[in-house]
């Protein structure tokens, strides 16, 4: 059941305030949780919590033809589903637009930063290249997936180990692993989504404060500050000023974020 007027009224004087209602200041995210190696079948596996909201996110490879404008690079695909059992407003069925735009968000955060090394991916340059899925599930939705969601992909690729591959049999030899790690830069992406709620931003919010929220924007940029990808949602304008706060907000979390990465990659 979505959040009622009543309280989103309330969210809203709350935030003028000051104040939310599980505490935190508006530039606040949640308790962050990553856990390493969840599934034994993939290349690369996290389990994300930020606060009550939790998903998995999985790296599987493959070996494709390279795509006709990229002969001498590797692919990537980033899927994701928002499964029924995480929220009871998902239906079972086909993925719906806010699947498809969580895919979709996450994979311009890996590849608009060009945190993948994709020439690095190419076993045949014309014929033959690695291809990368990255896979997102949402186990609970308590606001704020796509944060969750890109957090776990980046945590699950730099962990990623390169399966061994057999060129005369022409295939993968799949629980076999080189000596290589998977080919990153060391351009890490954080995606941070700033919400709208009156005159107010936030960030990281649950699930009643997304409800209400009249605009977000999605900026992914590294950890010295670079921004690669930015999208806003929701129709309501965004002031000048008010992007500027927004860029401010979501670059003292994101470096807050990238130190907590940092510590889980030691």
């Amino acid at each position: 059941m979505e959040t009622s007027n009543l309280t989103g009224r309330r969210i809203a004087e709350y935030l003028d305030e000051g104040k939310r209602f599980d505490g935190r200041g508006l530039d606040e995210f949640r308790e962050l949780i990553i856990e390493r190696d969840i599934s034994n079948k993939a290349e690369g596996s996290v389990r994300v919590r930020l606060g009550k909201t939790e998903v998995l996110v999985g790296v599987k490879m493959g070996v494709a033809e390279p795509y006709p404008d990229s002969p001498n690079k590797g692919n990537l695909m980033v899927t994701a589903e928002i499964l029924p059992l995480s929220s009871p407003r998902v239906e079972i069925g086909p993925p719906k637009f806010p699947a498809i735009e969580l895919g979709r968000l996450v994979d311009r955060g890996i590849r608009e930063s060009k945190f993948v090394d994709f020439e690095k991916l190419c076993i045949k340059e014309g014929e033959k290249v690695w291809q990368v899925f990255v896979d997102v599930y949402s186990i609970n939705d308590d606001g704020n997936l796509v944060d969750a969601a890109a957090i776990g992909a980046v945590a699950a690729l730099s962990i990623a180990k390169m399966p061994k591959y057999d060129e005369k049999e022409g295939k993968i030899l799949y629980g076999e692993f080189t000596d290589e790690n998977f080919p990153l830069t060391k351009d890490i992406p954080i995606t941070v989504t700033a919400y709208k709620i009156g005159k107010n931003v936030i960030i990281d919010p649950t699930l009643e404060e997304e409800d209400v929220n009249e605009a977000k924007v999605t900026i992914g940029a590294t950890a010295d500050g670079y921004i690669s990808s930015l999208q806003k949602g929701n129709s309501t304008s965004i002031s000048i000023k008010e992007m500027e706060n927004i860029i401010d907000v979501t670059e003292k979390a994101r470096k807050n974020l990238f130190a907590k990465l940092e510590k889980f990659l030691k």
